[in-house]
């Protein structure tokens, strides 16, 4: 048959599928025997039990309500390879409404509700008259089986009931669908490639010791506190007489009734049992497994309030180390099965807002940014946005001082800084300019020249007459 523009068929129509390992899927659920001799008496530990206890649910709780507040974005990645939040009519209804009952943040926490606990989630698509998904539907894990043909190829049988959440116009049990419309996120793979084994099953044992831990407290603080002990008497007493000795002291002495006074004839005395070693260190016991039921989640102890911080850990670490361990492989494997779900083809993706998760204080967002904004890393007005400013002007710009320069320019500083280029060569001597040998004098420079040095010649002859002639000074 079609439905949606899909051929559905009944699971008698297939002979060649089969299932895939029922066995795996079921061995964990349930431990038939906590005990020897527990099956004969109908006693039994059941998974929806073990969900109760306190370290656990908490495990299971943090990881689904941390990543049920992580909203779907839809981004574009542009050619400068940054990528812009962006919308698109045929992902975007879906991925802001993924069905008619269920928010985004309610899809997630389900998605996750179901890897978890079952290790396997299944989401039906719903599709248009374009062949668009329009809607998901996150199934019952424990009714959705999965099965491989002769040929290699994989479908998934859906067992319905009321319970279990369909599209309407899906008809009755037993209905086949190809893979091509199951998005199907499993945890590890342990024993075969469709069926994942949730972390709950590591954890079992850990949670269900300490489940009779508290169950055997739970039974002695309704007996008032009050260790049993022995009633003794002289000897000689029979059989029937110690029996009803016993049923008296156990109906009106114990229980509610602990603490009254007790009339006993025949010299007879009650003896309490001393608490042992053993419940004295029911405290450490506790913890000790409540450590291994986080160790299998990823999640460190501490986030769910056992033990204390380590030292010199802050707050941002803490965060760090919990992304990394408990939800950054969930968060990156939702991501990609939407993405390959709903055929969203590069440059667009789907992407879960890490900003609810890892968002800090007031202060310690305001130091971020200014680095981030000094660094000239973001712009200012995409630090303001973080605080909800409105821009301003000039924030559109990357603002840096005179003397920054970029480590390209500086690598080859010595084309363009005048302080790191070489001396200039000094400039070449002019060559000197050449001298007219001097003219021959004329016949009349010649005589009056003769006529300057005779006169010389007399005034100088004249000179030295008078200081001749001149008498010698004498000492008087």
């Amino acid at each position: 048959m079609k439905i949606f523009g899909l051929n559905i068929t009944r699971a008698s129509a297939q002979k060649a599928l089969h299932n895939v390992g029922s066995g795996f899927r079921d061995g964990w659920r349930r431990i038939l025997e906590p005990f020897t001799g527990a099956w004969q008496q109908n006693v039994e530990e059941k998974r929806g039990d073990l969900l109760t206890y306190p370290t656990l649910y908490a495990c299971i709780s943090r990881i689904v309500s941390d990543i049920g507040k992580l909203p779907f974005t839809l981004q574009k990645r542009l050619e400068s390879g940054v990528s812009e939040e962006t919308t698109n009519t045929a992902y975007s209804p879906v991925l802001a409404k993924p069905n008619g009952f269920q928010t985004q943040g309610q899809f997630r926490e389900y998605w996750m509700i179901a890897k978890l606990t079952h290790g396997n989630t299944y989401a039906l698509k719903r599709r248009d008259q374009r062949g668009v998904v329009v809607d998901l539907y996150i199934l019952d894990s424990c009714r959705v089986m999965p099965m491989v043909s002769d040929a290699g190829e994989v479908y998934y049988q859906l067992y319905i009931d009321p319970l279990n959440t369909l599209p309407e116009g899906y008809p009755a049990p037993g209905l086949i669908v190809p893979a091509s419309e199951i998005i199907h996120d499993r945890c590890m793979t342990l024993h075969h490639p469709l069926i994942g084994i949730p972390p709950l099953a590591a954890a079992y044992w850990p949670a269900l010791k300490n489940m009779k831990i508290m169950r055997s407290a739970t039974e002695f603080f309704a007996n008032n506190a009050q260790p049993g002990g022995i009633l003794t008497a002289p000897a000689g007493m029979s059989e029937d007489d110690a029996k009803s000795v016993k049923d008296y002291w156990a109906t009106n002495f114990s229980g509610s009734n602990a603490g009254r006074v007790a009339i006993i004839g025949a010299d007879m005395k009650f003896t309490p049992f001393a608490m042992k070693s053993i419940d004295s260190q029911m405290v450490e016991q506790m913890r000790y497994s409540d450590e291994q039921i986080c160790q299998p989640f990823g999640i460190p102890p501490f986030m769910v309030g056992i033990g204390t911080i380590p030292a010199g850990l802050g707050v941002d670490g803490i965060y760090q180390m919990y992304y990394q361990g408990g939800l950054q492989t969930h968060i990156e494997h939702m991501e990609a099965l939407l993405n390959e779900g709903l055929k969203i083809a590069a440059p667009l993706s789907v992407e879960l807002n890490l900003e609810p998760l890892l968002r800090m204080d007031e202060s310690k967002r305001a130091e971020v940014e200014s680095k981030l904004v000094a660094g000239k890393i973001k712009l200012p007005d995409e630090s303001r946005l973080r605080f909800n400013l409105p821009p301003t002007p000039g924030g559109d710009t990357i603002w840096g001082q005179q003397q920054d320069y970029p480590l390209g320019m500086l690598a080859d500083r010595a084309s363009w800084d005048p302080n790191m280029q070489p001396p200039a060569p000094p400039a070449p001597a002019p060559a000197p300019t050449p001298v007219a040998p001097p003219a021959e004098p004329s016949a009349e420079d010649k005589s009056m020249i003769a006529e300057a040095r005779a006169i010389v010649a007399t005034e100088k002859a004249i000179a030295a007459m008078r200081k001749a002639a001149q008498p010698e000074a004498t000492n008087v």
